[in-house]
Order: C-alpha cells, then structure tokens, then sequence
C-alpha cells in the first residue's frame, strides 16, 4: 500500500507542478494530476511491474475517447447526462470481460465524468489530453522504476499445485485397486532434502524410511504420509475457488485461455471427486490390476499437466492417457467370465480385507461346517461374492471416470498453453462440445459472453443498469441545481454505490462522518493560511502521500477525509478559494451518497440476493434436464437438444450471482440452504455429462429397450429429485423436504446397479453401471444443497465426497 501510495503521489504531482508551475497550463496540470489519481488510487490495478505498466498504456486510448466525449457533450445538461447514461452502462458492463476490466472500471468512467462538466470549452481538449497522456505515461514510469511490483502467485500455480496432490493421491488410489499396502507420500510442505535423522524424504522408494535400529516406524510413517493426502488435496482444491484469490488474477476473461484454465479447476474437482470414490471402493471391489494400471496411468496425467499448465513448462499429450483408457475399456468389456468370477482366486474370495469386515463371510473357520454358516452357507458366499462383484463393478467406472477427468484435463491445460486444438468430434447434434471455445476466434468469443450476459439473470447487466441510471441521474441533479464542483457529486455516487442497498447504507454515515471532519480541517486551513499557493504546492506531497497511504488502511472515514483534504489543496492552486469550498465538498458528498442509496433502492436492492432462490432452483431444473436428456441420448431413446449447454450457461449466471451474493450483507434467513452445493450439483452435472457422452456411443449405455426404457425412468426420478429440491427452495422448505424423492431415486437406483450386476460383462452393462454411479453421484451432491455443510471426506452413502469448487 505505502509503495503504491508512492508511485502515485509522484506521478501526480511530478505531473501537476510540471504544467501548473513550469509551462503556466493550469487545465493540463489539473488532467494530468487526476489521470494518475483516478487510475492509480480510483481504480485497481494489479499483477508486477511490467503487466501494470502495459494496462496502463493500453488504457490511454480509451481515456483518450472518454475525455473527447466529455468534452463535446458537456454543451448541455440533457446530452451529458444522456451521455453518462451511455458510458456508465458500457464501462460497467465491459466488467464481463474479466477482472481487469472490473478494476478500471471506477477509473475509466472518471476519464468521461471530469469533462462533461461545466465550463464547456472544446478549444482546450488538446491540452485536457496532453494532460491525461502525461499522468497516465508517469504513472507507468513510477511502476517500472519505484519498488517495482513482484510477479504474484498466478491462478497456473494453484492450479499445478493442486494437480501434484491429487496425482499423489492418485497413488495411493491405485494402492488400493492392487490390493497393496500405501507407502508414504510426500508433503506439501516438505523440502525434498534428506532430513537430519538419516531417514529418506517422505515418499522416496530408494532410502530407507526410519532410523536404523527402529525398523517398526515405517508402516507408521506410510500410514500416517497416507492419511494426510487427502487432506491436502482437499485443501489445495479449495484454493482454487474465486474466493480465495485476489480478484484481479482470477481467469474470468472470455478467452480461451482462461476459459481453459476454469475449465481445469472444475476438472480438477471432478477427479478428487473420483478417486476418493476409488480410494473406498478399492478395498471391496479388489483386487483389480486393471484399475489399478488405469488410476496409476491417472497420476501420471496430473504430473503431467501439472508441468505443463505452468508458463515454460512441457506442453502434455493425451496419448498416454488415451491409450490406458482405451485398453482398459478393451479389457473391461472383453469376453469371459461374469464379473463376479472375474475376480480370480485366491484373497479376492476368501478372507481378508478384498471382502472388508470378516463378518461379511465369517472368518476362518466359518467356511467349513459349523453353525457358523447359517442354514445356507453357499447362499451366503454367493451372496458376498454378489456385493464384491457389484463393488468390482464399480470401482471400474470410477477409476474409468478419474481417468476421463485426466484427459479432459490434458485437454484443457492444451488450450491454455496454446498448444493446437483437437478435431472436435462432438456428434453435431450434440455440439456444443466441452471444449467449444477452443475453436472460437477471439471477437465470437467475446461476443458469446457478451450475449450470454444481455439479460436480467446476469449481475453484470444488473449492475451496469444501476450504474448508468446512478450517474446519469446524478449529473442532471447537478445540472438542475448548479452546484459548484459537480463533479464530487458524481465521484462520490460512484464511489460509494455497492451492489445492494443495505451495503449503501452502510457506507453512507462514514462517508459524512469522514467527509465533514475533512471539510473542518480544510475550512480550517483556509482561513488560517488563506490564499497562499506557495503553501499548499509544498503542503500537498506529504499529505497526498499520508492519504493514498494511510486512508484505505483506517476505513472509509479516513479515506473520505483525507480526499477531502488533498483535493482543497489542489483546487486552492488553480483558482482563489475560501472555506466555502469545504462547504461546497460536503454537500456535494451528501448528494453524492443520497442518490446512490436511491438507485440501489430502485434497481434490485437486495443485491445478489434478490433472486438467488428462485436462480438456484432454475439451475436445478436446467440440470434435471440436462441428465434426462444425457441418458437418452446414450440409450439412444431420445436426440440431444441443447440441454447440456442450458445448464452450463445457467451455471455460470448462478456462479456470478452466488460471487456477488458472497461479497454483501444479506439477511441471515438466506444462509439456511447450502448454495455453494447447490452450485456444484450443477457444475458436476456438466462436468460428469461430458466424459459420458464422449465415451459411451448413442443407444449403447443400456440392454434392449426395456433396459433403455427402464434406465431413463431411473434419470426421471433423479431429475424429480433435483425439482423437488428447487421446489423446496422457492417455497423456503424446511431441511428434508426433498427427502422422499431422493430416496425414492437412490433406491431405484441402486436396484439398476444390481440387475447390471447380475448381466454378463458386456458393452451394455458396464454403461448401465456407468450411467448410475454418475447419477448416484449427483443424488450426493443434491442430498448437501439442505443438509448445509459436511465433512469434506464424508458422503451420504458412500458413493461420492464433498469437493469445494473454485
């Protein structure tokens, strides 16, 4: 903060005394001054030395624009306001194009509020440029030349951290599919030196793991480096939320980079999501060499994207990945035994942990004569072997999921690094395919996003609306009412504005209170000293410095306070003031404030909150028809018609909508359900919906039609969950409304897992199971929307885990 307040002070002032004192232009030091100020201190600007500079100069030609229509339509109130109208919404809404645009909106609206105002003098725009030029080119200088900002951990560096953990635990999933013991993996946070008691770095296979003489502790040691993995995938995967990175290097642009680079982290969840369902199925559904082969196949893909997401490193190739995917789905579905004798001899039959808790079969002796085996001993071995069969099942589907979600990976790290993009063989009726944006040229791109946002459903279309309404009625107030320097009144509406009106509210008495207590000390100052600009010239670096410096840390208060200040001492050097211009500040702040608290009670007050419910539920009803339609689209009962991609714009409304929700005050009652669960039901409709139908052939996912037509009636109790549960939303449900419905779905669900069980291990069957366990999945997901937050390891039936998404 103190270095920036630096870089700015210098620029503006180095500017302002240059023009004011050295070249007698009073109007260009003035623009020049206000230049650095609104883009350095106004705005936010953000990345190291050399990404600030360059945003800076890119900015000049828009300032540049902004500044000539001031100018032109400052010759009447009506055509100003029209055209700050105008401006606001363009600027505020030029916010979808990703967080940098967020940043300089504030700032680029200021380049179009200073010159719109009284007096209306287009002789003097080329000084009002030279002016702006100035500032802005000092400012970029400033950047590059004092204390120069580092380059800040990049969202590549989360995303290629959490990729190593969850290839780490990718190891230990295929541990468990080849029935043998993990050995201990390395930490996160352990340098990889040999640590001073003589042992080997966790997780080195070449060195010995304890100190001699105590040969005991290593299977405490691999247990112990075990057991923290999944902890730390967890944790690493929930770094990559937008929450927990700063705002400005968050790959919310529409490009296909950071398209690619979103795209990663859901993916990303996605397969955490998959291989702690390995992780418990292992143990029943093993061994199984061939998941095990797959999943360790799986790791290999994460290292590899985790190298190349990151700038410099090797771009991966998806033939590794693809070619393990393609010889175990061969292996799978080849001919042969039944899937229960498919398990081979020896521990996969008898006791042990292949069968979990010994009760299951008796242990030892049971399995001889005895009353130990019931009247039925065969019965109950047939039995066990039935659940290890069902298990073995599916442990190949979610070892086969990880595995797509690894391609689908490699895919996407592709595209952010540029690399080619595949063919898309998407059939064309269900185009458009997951990774679309990858053949887009840049401007349909951005014209995608911003079509998908011309609507009432996207914040940012809300916010722009309020924005414009906000300034342009401001500056007709201002116009009305002559009030002398108009422009605080816009600035302050601008400034203070938020996206609710509680948050206006909330900053309207600090607002006074500090702009008052400024406007006393600059009355003050001004009938002590009176007309001396000598005094302010020299007065104005250290209190513009201890302004920018000291005001944002201690509160809005002291920050309007301070402003008000510097900015007395500014306009004391251009034109003769008195203590009325404290008077003229605070009035114009109170105006300011009053219509911004007006506009957000007129235009969706409630903020991201207004409709979350209703939004929420809508997600919910588009996702439901989106896995109905994925369903009949793979038992070939039924075309694509462009459900999937429904749901996948409906998640990114909500996603935003949620975001803003997040960053206001809202009212307790809202809390109840959990949305960010409600947000990732929809994300992993999507997201599980693609492998699915990239690897399963229309009409081949289930056994003649009365399979088909059995399997679709399962996907319809799934999507009669999903809209009870929006149902529940709207009408404030208690917790367990959609109870019923999601048992009813789990049960029929389950039913379906058992009738492919019992079939030969056939194309169809094994699709059968696939198709389940995904549905099962998205019923896990649901069952958290009103159950409020869980333990990120726990599930409701075993089947999937808790992920967080970015």
């Amino acid at each position: 903060m103190l270095h920036r307040a630096v870089r700015v002070t210098a620029a503006a002032c180095a500017g302002f005394y240059t023009f004011r004192y050295g070249l007698h232009q009073p109007v260009t030091a003035t623009y020049a001054l206000f230049g650095a100020v609104a883009v350095g201190v106004l705005a936010r600007v953000e990345g190291d030395a050399r990404s600030r500079a360059r945003t800076l100069l890119l900015t000049l030609p828009f300032a540049w624009v902004l500044v000539c229509l001031g100018t032109v339509l400052a010759v009447h109130t009506g055509a100003a306001a029209l055209g700050m109208a105008g401006v606001g919404f363009a600027v505020a809404f030029g916010s979808v194009g990703g967080p940098r645009l967020v940043g300089l909106a504030n700032g680029l609206q200021l380049f179009y509020i200073l010159p719109c105002f009284p007096p209306y003098a287009p002789d003097t725009l080329p000084q009002r440029l030279t002016g702006v030029a100035a500032g802005l080119l000092l400012l970029a200088a400033a950047e590059r030349l004092l204390w120069p900002e580092p380059p800040p951990p990049d969202y590549r560096g989360h995303l290629a951290r959490a990729a190593e953990a969850l290839a780490r635990l990718a190891d230990l999933a295929a541990a468990d599919c080849a029935g043998r013991p993990p050995t201990a993996a390395p930490r996160t946070a352990a340098p990889p030196t040999a640590p001073s008691d003589g042992r080997a770095p966790p997780g080195r296979a070449d060195a010995p793991r304890t100190a001699p003489g105590n040969p005991a502790e290593a299977p405490d040691d691999a247990a112990n480096g075990a057991a923290d993995v999944p902890e730390q995938a967890l944790a690493l995967l929930d770094q990559l939320r937008f929450s927990r990175i700063p705002t400005m290097e968050r790959p919310a642009g529409p490009g296909a980079v950071d398209r690619a680079l979103t795209h990663c982290a859901t993916t990303l969840h996605y397969i955490g999501a998959e291989l702690l369902r390995v992780r418990r199925l292992g143990p029943v559904g093993g061994p199984y060499p061939q998941a095990a082969v797959l999943v360790t196949a799986t790791a290999d893909a994460l290292r590899a994207a985790a190298a190349g997401v990151r700038a410099g490193g090797p771009v991966p190739s998806t033939a590794p990945i693809e070619a393990r995917i393609a010889a175990f789905e061969a292996a799978r579905t080849s001919p042969g035994p039944a899937p229960g004798s498919a398990l081979g001899p020896g521990p996969a039959l008898g006791p042990g942990p292949a069968l979990g808790p010994g009760p299951a079969l008796g242990p030892g002796p049971a399995l001889g004569p005895g009353p130990a085996l019931g009247p039925d001993p065969g019965r109950d071995a047939v039995a066990g072997h039935a659940r290890t069969a069902a298990a073995r099942l599916g442990l190949g589907t979610v070892a086969l999921n990880a595995a797509e979600g690894a391609r689908f990976l490699t895919l996407a790290t592709r595209t952010a690094r540029h690399a080619p993009p595949p063919a898309d063989d998407t059939p064309p009726d269900q185009r458009p395919g997951p990774f679309w944006y990858a053949h887009e040229p840049v401007a349909m791109l951005w014209w995608r996003r911003i079509r998908g946002n011309l609507t009432t459903r996207s914040v940012y279309f809300r916010n722009a609306l309020r924005t414009a309404g906000a300034l342009s009625a401001a500056r007709l107030v201002v116009g009305a009412l002559d009030l002398t320097h108009g422009f605080w009144v816009l600035l302050a509406t601008l400034t203070l504005m938020r996206t609710s009106a509680a948050d206006t509210r909330m900053t309207l008495r600090p607002a006074l209170v500090g702009t008052a207590c400024g406007a006393a000390v600059t009355a003050a100052v001004l009938l002590a000293v009176g007309e001396h600009p000598a005094f302010y010239a020299a007065a104005l670096p250290p209190v513009m410095l201890f302004a920018f410096a000291v005001g944002p840390v201690l509160g809005l208060a002291w920050a309007q306070g301070l402003f008000t200040v510097v900015v007395a001492m500014v306009f004391t050097q251009l034109a003769p003031a008195s203590w009325r211009l404290a008077e003229a500040r605070l009035l114009n702040v109170a105006t300011g404030a009053a219509i911004g608290i007006l506009a957000g009670l007129c235009a969706w007050p409630r903020g991201g909150g207004q409709d979350l419910r209703r939004r929420t539920a809508e997600l919910l009803d588009r996702s439901a028809a989106a896995l109905c339609e994925t369903v009949a689209v793979v038992t070939g009962t039924g075309p694509a018609q462009g459900a999937l991609g429904r749901a996948r714009h409906s998640a990114l409304l909500t996603e935003a909508l949620y975001a803003q929700y997040r960053s206001e005050r809202h009212d307790p009652a809202e809390d109840g359900p959990n949305w960010q669960a409600a947000v990732l039901t929809g994300q992993h409709t999507v997201r599980g919906a693609e492998p699915l139908l990239a690897r399963i052939p229309p009409g081949t996912a289930a056994t003649g039609p009365d399979g088909a037509a059995r399997l679709v009636g399962r996907a319809e109790q799934v999507a009669a969950a999903f809209r009870r549960q929006g149902t529940a939303l709207l009408e404030r449900g208690p917790a367990g409304t959609a109870d019923r419905a999601l048992a009813d779905a789990r049960a029929a669900l389950r039913d379906e897992r058992a009738t492919a069980t019992r079939m030969p291990a056939d194309p169809a069957s094994l699709h059968t199971v696939d198709v389940t366990l995904w549905l099962t999945g998205l019923l896990d997901d649901l069952t958290r929307v009103q159950g409020g937050a869980r333990s990120a390891l726990g599930d409701t039936d075993g089947h999937r885990p808790q992920t967080r998404g970015p």
